[in-house]
Formats: structure tokens, C-alpha cells, sequence
């Protein structure tokens, strides 16, 4: 009988909430056993009541987050389902209704994003709380697959286990599809263009680093310069007295049968006449070839007017030659030590080249050449000492001071590893220059101009010179058995004799026999000299005048 409740089967208050809306029944009361199934029409129960009807699988519906049940208004008659088994009447699992030890939906994980160009596989079906796919409701068409996926950031899902049709937590971003390719291609097309800018930079830049290195900059680059001036200079200066010189500094070539040699000289007088060294000329011998070089550059030939092997001096003359600018002489008695001096010569056959320096010492006695061994090729020079360099070439040369006055004859140097010799060998300076004072060569040259031939101041006696004491020794014997004193020459009248040693000449002190001649050679015959000796262990004091000698 009914009595104003529910007759039907009463939902136990474990089972889940259905679209339905039915209300919960007591859990204890039981569930009648029907001889037919019952219909699963809802809409013929009265306000209040359910209708029995066993569980049926749902439509899967729509997504919704969070999802939320309407109430159903009427829902399409269906055909009755079979149960898979008997109501159990005294509703006992498992065939009874659901309960809390029903099947706990599949655990859902994330679908990983698909690499980019994958096509997406379409979306599975969900299930039901018992983990049974559901199909898709009536009427529901599901949304097109997009036509170009667009890769989009994993969103993660809200995880509900009561939401009928099953997700995957993760929805999967669209793939890469025709944008990414045209990012790929102008990702691309940029790599391109830059290093495309990159070379045209490079190059832009190369060249005009090229041009900047080679022209020194972009712009053209002029560096201030003094302009012309006159060219003077003041006339004591080096270069005032080299322009003053040079027109008058000649070189000579020398060539002959078995030698030849490059020296230096000058000129004396506007007939040509030039002065030099005597181992200058000698290469030439008696039938050999001199040629003059002025410092212009022209040439013409020359011959020997007369030489003196004693004063190593020579004059030769050139003819034909007009413009002659004569050398003015000085006086070599005026010089002092430390005056400035000029040389100008041809060293090494280098024509015109001039050096400067200062007078290092006078009364300098030097012995040179002597290549024969008889001694009759020795020069004795009381020289002036200078540290102007001097080379091979130089010899014959002036000695200018700063009035450009000539006041020596450069005519021999100290090597390093000879000794004192003539500038025809090949030693080179080392700052110990010699030159014949001009006072001493001007004599010669006038004598060798009007003669041919220069004198030589004597006393008349023979020296040994293998006396090693100091002073020079009167021998005991001359030469050829000869009487050691001269008869009735300037030493037998002043009272010399055999064994005295000499050892002042005009104050002066003498230390050897080469100093003795070296002192008597820079006088002219004629002159009178006040000599000091010792004579057995006494000093005297004579006086005597100088004789002459022909040289040769």
C-alpha cells in the first residue's frame, strides 16, 4: 500500500550524484524485487519519488570546469537495458549499488607536447567513474581539428575524479605548422643579411685601413719646413770655410808601370802649379800619367815640376786650365793648440769630402816612409798634430784654419797597429793625424817651382843611430870611412866632436837622432842655431850656421 512515500529503491549514501538530482534514502531500507525490469522512464514517477532503475552508462558530456550539474526536464524514452545481473535484494556488493570500494577512476597524466610538425592524434574518450569509455552524448558533434595547430604553452587541468568524461590533465599546445617555417626561413634570411653586412663591412673597412696605411691618413698630410734662405753661412763656420776651399782642392790619379794611388793637392798660383805629397806622385816614376780632377769636375793632365823625398813634398803643374782659384797660405808659426782646423780631400778616392777637428800638438817629429832601406826615401817632419780623420786619399791635402788659409800639408797618420806611416797604406784614422807645417812647405815649393830641386839644412856631422841613450850621439865613424865630423863644415867650426851627444837645439830638448834632423830640417840653410851637449859628463852650449844640401 502506499502511504504517501516512496515504494521504489532508495539510494544509498555512498553512491555518487547524478544529473538527475535524486535525493539520498536511508541506507538501511530495502530494495523490492520486481518480477520485470523496470523502465527507466522518469518522467511517469510522481513529485518525490525515483524510479527504480539500475545504473546506466551516461553520455559523456561537455567539459566544464568546474562542472556543474542542471537539472534534466525531461529525458528521451530509451530501450531498457538487461542488467548484467539480479537485483540483490539485500543490496550486497559487488552486485549490489556502488560503493565505496568501487573502482577509483584511471589515473590521468599529462599528454606531452608534440614536437613541432606532429600531427595530434584526436583527444580519447573519457570514462566513467568505473573506468568504462563512455561515448559521446546524441547530438554532440565534436569541434573540427584546427587546420594549422599553433604550438601554444601546456596548460594543466583542474583534476576532478567525478567528472564523467575523462581528460588528460595537460593539453597539448598545437604544433609548429606553416608560421613556423616562416620563422625558420627568416631566421634564416637575417643569418644571411648579417653575414652578408659583415662582409661588406669587413672590405669597407679593409680598404680604408689599406688607404690610411699608405697615404698616412684620409686627408693629405704636410709637415712644416723652414723655407729657402740665401744659402750663407758665417765664413769661420765649417761649412764658410769648406766653400771657401773646395774650388781650390784638386785630386790626383796616378798610375804607372808597376802601381798606382790616389791623393790630394792644391792649388798655388793661377799658372797652374798645385802642391802635394811626394808619396803621391811617385807611383808615376818617370814615365807614367797623372791626372788632375778639380772639384767641379773637370780633368786635365799634369806633370811633375820637382820632388823631395826628405820633405815628402811635390809640385806639379797643369796647363790649358783657366778659372784657377789659388789657395791662400797662412803661417803655420801663428798656430796654437786647440785652434780649430779643417781637412778637405779625397779619402778613399771620395773627392771633396771635408772634416773638422782642432791642432792636438806642434813640433810633432815623425819619420815616414823608407821603403827602400837605404834611407834616402825617409821624410823627417816636424809635424802639427790633429785629430781632423784623415784616411788614404787625404795625402797632399790642405790643412785649412778658419780664415780658410792653408797652414799645413796632410801627409801621414798613426794607425792603430803600424805605427807612423805615409797615407799610402791602408790604415785608417783613429784620430792621430800629422801634417807638414806650411812655413816648411812653402820653402820646398818655391825651391822645387825655380829649380826643380829643395835644399836641405846641415851641420856636417854623422849621427849613430842605433844609440839608444837619450840625445843624439856624434858617431866615430861616418859612412864609407868618412870622417864622422865634416872637415871645415858647421859643426867642425862650432867645436863638435866625435862622441859629444846633443841634446837641446834653441832650448829645446832633443831625445834622439830622427829629433835631432827633424829640428835641424825645419830651419833654412842659413839659419843659426844655439845647440846644448854633453861632452864626458860636462854640458856645453855652441853656436852654429846652418848649411846646405842638395835633396832628392
Amino acid at each position: 500500500m502506499e502511504d504517501g512515500k516512496s515504494t521504489g529503491p532508495k539510494a544509498k549514501w555512498w553512491s555518487r550524484p547524478t544529473a538527475g538530482g535524486t535525493t539520498r534514502t536511508a541506507p538501511d531500507e530495502p530494495i523490492p524485487v520486481e518480477d520485470t525490469a523496470p523502465t527507466a522512464d522518469v518522467t511517469g514517477a510522481t513529485e518525490g519519488h525515483t524510479a527504480d532503475v539500475p545504473p546506466q552508462p551516461s553520455a559523456p558530456e561537455p567539459v566544464s570546469y568546474p562542472p556543474a550539474p542542471e537539472p534534466v526536464a525531461s529525458v528521451a524514452a530509451t530501450q531498457p537495458v538487461a542488467p548484467l545481473h539480479e537485483p540483490d535484494q539485500y543490496s550486497t556488493p559487488p552486485y549490489g549499488g556502488p560503493g565505496p570500494w568501487a573502482p577509483a577512476p584511471p589515473v590521468q597524466r599529462p599528454v606531452p607536447t608534440p614536437a613541432h610538425g606532429t600531427v595530434v592524434p584526436p583527444q580519447y574518450a573519457g570514462t566513467n567513474g568505473a573506468g568504462i569509455p563512455t561515448s559521446p552524448a546524441p547530438g554532440f558533434t565534436p569541434p573540427p581539428p584546427p587546420q594549422q595547430p599553433q604550438p601554444q604553452p601546456t596548460q594543466w587541468l583542474q583534476y576532478d575524479p567525478w567528472g564523467a568524461p575523462r581528460q588528460p590533465l595537460t593539453n597539448p599546445g598545437p604544433p609548429l605548422g606553416a608560421d613556423g617555417g616562416r620563422k625558420k626561413n627568416r631566421r634564416g634570411s637575417l643569418l644571411v643579411g648579417a653575414v652578408l653586412l659583415a662582409l661588406v663591412a669587413g672590405g669597407i673597412g679593409g680598404g680604408i685601413g689599406a688607404y690610411i696605411e699608405r697615404n698616412g691618413g684620409l686627408t693629405q698630410v704636410e709637415l712644416p719646413q723652414t723655407g729657402h734662405n740665401s744659402g750663407g753661412r758665417a765664413p769661420d763656420s765649417v761649412a764658410g770655410i769648406a766653400a771657401s776651399a773646395l774650388p781650390s782642392v784638386v785630386t790626383l790619379h796616378v798610375s804607372g808601370t808597376t802601381e798606382s794611388g790616389t791623393g790630394t793637392g792644391f792649388v798655388l798660383d793661377n799658372s797652374g802649379h798645385i802642391l802635394t805629397n811626394n808619396h803621391v806622385v811617385a807611383p808615376a816614376g818617370s814615365s807614367g800619367e797623372i791626372t788632375v780632377t778639380f772639384s767641379g769636375g773637370e780633368t786635365a793632365r799634369a806633370e811633375v815640376v820637382g820632388k823631395d823625398s826628405g820633405y815628402d813634398l811635390a809640385v806639379v803643374k797643369v796647363t790649358g786650365v783657366s778659372g784657377l782659384k789659388p789657395l791662400p797660405l797662412g803661417n803655420s808659426d801663428n798656430v796654437q793648440v786647440g785652434d780649430p782646423v779643417v781637412a778637405i780631400g779625397a779619402p778613399f778616392d771620395l773627392s771633396n769630402t771635408v772634416t773638422s777637428g782642432i791642432i792636438s800638438a806642434k813640433d810633432r817629429p815623425i819619420t815616414a816612409g823608407g821603403e827602400k832601406g837605404d834611407g834616402s826615401d825617409i821624410s823627417y817632419v816636424d809635424a802639427l798634430q790633429t785629430d781632423a780623420p784623415i784616411n788614404p786619399g787625404n795625402s797632399g791635402g790642405p790643412l785649412v784654419d778658419t780664415d780658410a788659409h792653408v797652414i799645413g800639408i796632410n801627409s801621414a797618420i798613426r794607425a792603430a797597429d803600424s805605427g807612423s806611416s805615409t797615407e799610402g797604406g791602408q790604415a785608417g784614422s783613429i784620430g792621430l793625424g800629422f801634417a807638414i807645417p806650411i812655413n816648411q812647405g812653402k820653402r820646398v815649393a818655391e825651391e822645387l817651382i825655380n829649380t826643380g830641386k829643395a835644399t836641405h839644412p846641415v851641420i856636417g856631422v854623422t849621427l849613430d843611430m842605433k844609440y839608444t841613450g837619450d840625445g843624439a850621439k856624434v858617431g866615430t865613424k861616418g859612412a864609407a870611412g868618412k870622417a864622422a865630423v865634416t872637415p871645415d863644415g858647421p859643426g867642425a867650426k862650432a867645436g863638435i866632436k866625435p862622441g859629444d851627444v846633443i841634446t837641446e837645439v834653441d832650448g829645446r830638448r832633443v831625445h834622439s837622432g830622427e829629433e835631432l834632423i827633424v829640428k835641424i830640417r825645419a830651419h833654412r840653410p842659413g839659419d843659426r842655431l844655439d845647440l846644448g851637449l854633453t861632452r864626458g859628463g860636462k854640458d856645453l852650449s855652441i853656436s852654429l850656421t846652418l848649411g846646405s844640401a842638395t835633396g832628392t
